[in-house]
């Protein structure tokens, strides 16, 4: 759970939700997607999401959970084409700008071979990918992201997150995503939020927040920070 979280960002920029295991990070990224009861405000872009009907909050707010439900015998492009419901008038049918949309988002994410193979035979890493590929089609304002990475190689892993990157300059996007690797946050994120107990522990740049007396403190574990130009890389120390 979560108590007593503030924070704003800015339209087109990425935001990180990071901290140790049970800190509250995917409880904060179902709140605001409206899963999850929630005491407070949430507002996207002067949206109030407790007001918008379900509808036109998928126009707003599209969410890649970590463990998503997938539906026995849907084929991946039947999947991805779930993300166009909100764009569809009521009783509507897809059409060919659906179609289309669907079709560029899985080219990009290297999932067009595989269009007509159903998502129980895909690997983690490749289901994964289209679970990313639904939530893009959605095209919403603000995309949400539980640990999009997970399952997937080194080589996809920077593949997804620079398709996410490009796209938010593209669209003006605004991303919102949890993250255990501290040194992709701290890559492709404008802004960290470090959480510890549900609460807010530091907040701020990646150079403000990714420091060796933050990260033990909040985490346990000894690292070592190092700064490499304009990166900043976490190092993980076994103790002894």
């Amino acid at each position: 759970m979560v108590d007593a979280v503030s924070c704003s960002v800015a339209r087109g920029d990425w935001l990180a939700v990071v901290g140790p295991n049970g800190a509250g990070k995917t409880s904060l990224l179902m709140a605001l997607a409206g899963l999850l009861d929630a005491d407070g405000r949430i507002d996207f872009h002067g949206q109030v999401l407790g007001d918008l009907p379900v509808k036109q909050r998928a126009r707003v707010v599209a969410l890649v959970p970590q463990t998503p439900v997938i539906p026995p015998g849907m084929t991946v492009s039947q999947y991805v084409l779930l993300g166009r419901t909100a764009h569809l008038p009521n009783f509507g049918r897809e059409g060919k700008a659906d179609l289309d949309a669907v079709a560029a988002v899985l080219h990009r994410l290297e999932l067009d071979a595989m269009h007509g193979r159903a998502l129980a035979t895909l690997s983690g890493g490749e289901r994964q990918r289209a679970c990313i590929a639904r939530a893009l089609v959605q095209e919403a304002d603000v995309l949400l992201l539980d640990e999009p990475t997970v399952g997937l190689d080194l080589r996809h892993q920077l593949e997804v997150l620079d398709l996410i990157d490009e796209l938010r300059i593209e669209r003006a996007l605004t991303v919102v995503s949890t993250l255990h690797d501290l040194t992709l946050a701290a890559q492709y994120a404008d802004h960290l939020l470090l959480l510890d107990a549900g609460r807010v522990a530091v907040s701020g740049t990646p150079d403000e927040v990714l420091t060796d007396a933050h990260l033990e403190r909040h985490y346990g574990g000894r690292v070592r920070v190092i700064r490499d130009g304009d990166h900043v890389i976490v190092v993980p120390l076994r103790n002894g």
